[in-house]
């Protein structure tokens, strides 16, 4: 996807909020907008995920994409699987792969157990929960998050935190805002940073240009055979595989999510990086 000289203001006197965006979103790229509040971070995640259209400028190549917005409304009239069934339908799915989707982002988020309630009696923390399972439903190859942790419990954060790297693994990208400074912070492709007048400036990776030479992706999963942990253990990067958890190299990370996600029965429970100041 490619934003082409892109601008947004909320009127023809108005002073832009995003101006002359000119920027790639690469396949499997992690962006994380950065930002005083004000500065427009929300305005061009809506741009980006199509939600606005530019008030100049274009957006090219943008891929099928999930959007979790900065606030759910929360008091629609259904419950919280009919509207990710609908929502599913939106997104181009029927039947049996809606339901399936439904059924599948309920139980990862922790959810399940409140399927059938209306989501005007849900707390804040659900109500994001099925925010972000309509985002997720149909596996986006572009997904859109502002503030999409906010509210959400331990576990839903981690359940967030592995869908993210299913769809960076499966070459998909993501663009986030978040108020937590460490978020996702060793597995960032690039900063957009915004700043007076709208305009972009670009940070590579964690903000020095470059992963921390000891960073390390923890993959804990479930399923795996015996005979796969020592295909594993052939891949650059990877440091130690004992079948419940993957720590590998953080630039060889990607890959070892695609070719784990890839078999049947293997089940991708967390993700997270440690870093040296950590260990």
């Amino acid at each position: 996807m490619r934003l082409e000289s892109v601008g947004k203001r909320y009127g023809p006197r108005q002073p832009w909020v995003v101006r002359e965006v000119s920027l790639d979103v690469p396949s499997g790229h992690l962006i994380r907008l950065e930002g005083p509040n004000g500065s427009g971070k929300s305005t061009l995640l809506r741009v980006a995920s199509g939600v606005l259209l530019p008030s100049a400028g274009r957006v090219t190549g943008r891929p099928h994409t999930g959007y979790v917005p900065e606030r759910f409304p929360g008091g629609l009239p259904f419950s919280a699987r009919d509207y990710l069934l609908q929502m599913a339908r939106v997104h181009g799915l029927r039947g049996a792969s809606a339901t399936r989707g439904a059924d599948e982002w309920l139980e990862r988020l922790g959810a399940a157990p409140y399927a059938a309630q209306p989501l005007r009696v849900l707390s804040k923390g659900m109500c994001q929960k099925v925010a972000i399972a309509q985002a997720l439903v149909s596996r986006p190859g572009l997904l859109v998050l502002d503030e999409a942790w906010t509210g959400l419990d331990q576990a839903a954060r981690g359940a967030l935190d592995t869908a993210i790297a299913e769809r960076l693994a499966d070459g998909g990208s993501v663009m986030f805002v978040d108020h937590e400074q460490e978020r996702l912070a060793g597995r960032i492709s690039e900063r957009w940073r915004l700043g007076d007048g709208g305009r972009v400036s670009v940070v590579p990776g964690g903000g020095t240009g470059a992963q921390p030479a000891r960073d390390v992706v923890v993959i804990e999963l479930t399923g795996l055979e015996p005979e796969s942990v020592a295909q594993l253990g052939d891949l650059p990067g990877v440091l130690s595989c004992d079948g419940a958890a993957i720590r590998v190299s953080a630039g060889g990370s990607d890959e070892v999510l695609r070719r784990v996600l890839s078999w049947d029965g293997v089940h991708v429970v967390a993700v997270r990086t440690e870093t040296a100041a950590r260990r």
